[in-house]
């Protein structure tokens, strides 16, 4: 029986949502969103390219578009009434951009019900996948962007502080989406012991999970469930060694032992001058240097985001 009448009617269709996230700013989010639209809208995808860092959105300038005239302040303001007014075309068929906020509106002070209407209102855009370029840090906005994205997608460097904040950035999508769970409610306290324990107290998440399963295993396999259904990407920026691109191997082991969270590698990407050559010529990289060996870092890892073969 043919089904494909019947994605239709859900308002869904078979659109995708990809957040791209990470701990603290300058890692390369930006950078990896607009790779990741241009690639896909190569392919043949409609891509929409969405800037929620409302405070600091530089989206448009890694896609080579000047500062568009509509931007989500207008939305939240009711200047604009749908996000398909918010829509700028870019250089690349098939990719448009929505700009984040050009003032001080920070993601962090978006109201409860505007991140909802953001987030329902998302599936009425006529595109294949939405990728959404997520702001800095923790503030519960980020997080439930990335929560409730199809994908979501983390970006490191192979560096100490970076990869300390991808694990913070980690804990804190674990502990919101164990939060809003409400299924779990009951559990509530034992949730938050489990995300205060310290690694030295030799108890990590993944120990207390297993012990909820022996004293309430209703319970227990319910939280279990919901760690299962986080099972983030991880890209690494900027690498320059073998021992950095073993660093992905490393964190996901370490996700999966300390949170039981399967984080999967999903790729990296080479350090190149080139790129921020690119980013000064306000130029998407990938069509200014395409003989560059991110070219083709960024095509593994998008076909390994589509889980197919290359």
């Amino acid at each position: 029986m043919d089904n494909s009448g019947m994605h239709l009617l859900d308002g869904h269709r078979n659109m995708k949502i990809w957040a791209i996230g990470g701990g603290k700013g300058g890692v390369g989010k930006s950078l990896v969103t607009a790779n990741l639209s241009i690639c896909l809208a190569l392919m043949g995808y409609r891509v929409v390219a969405i800037d929620l860092d409302l405070g600091g959105a530089n989206l448009h300038t890694t896609l080579g578009v000047p500062i568009p005239d509509k931007t989500l302040s207008d939305y939240l303001t009711k200047k604009a009434k749908t996000l398909d007014e918010l829509l700028t075309q870019t250089p690349i068929e098939n990719l448009s951009i929505i700009s984040g906020a050009q003032d001080d509106i920070g993601i962090a002070n978006l109201k409860q019900m505007q991140k909802h209407k953001i987030l329902s209102k998302l599936t009425e855009l006529e595109a294949d996948y939405i990728l959404l370029d997520l702001g800095a840090g923790t503030t519960y906005n980020t997080l439930d962007f990335f929560i409730s994205a199809d994908q979501g997608i983390l970006v490191a460097l192979p560096e100490p502080t970076s990869i300390e904040n991808t694990y913070r950035f980690l804990k804190s999508v674990y502990h919101r989406k164990l939060a809003m769970a409400e299924d779990l409610l009951e559990i509530g306290p034992m949730i938050d012991q489990i995300m205060n324990a310290k690694i030295s107290q030799n108890s990590t998440p993944a120990d207390l999970v297993n012990k909820i399963i022996e004293s309430n295993p209703q319970m227990g396999h319910k939280l279990q469930n919901e760690i299962l259904k986080l099972n983030p990407k991880l890209i690494i920026n900027q690498v320059r060694t073998q021992a950095d691109i073993d660093i992905g191997f490393s964190m996901k082991i370490i996700s999966k032992k300390y949170f039981g969270i399967n984080l999967d590698y999903t790729g990296y990407l080479n350090y190149d001058a080139t790129v921020w050559q690119s980013v000064k010529k306000r130029r998407p990289l990938l069509m200014e240097f395409p003989n560059s060996a991110l070219v083709n870092n960024f095509d593994q890892i998008v076909h390994k985001l589509l889980n197919i073969s290359r």
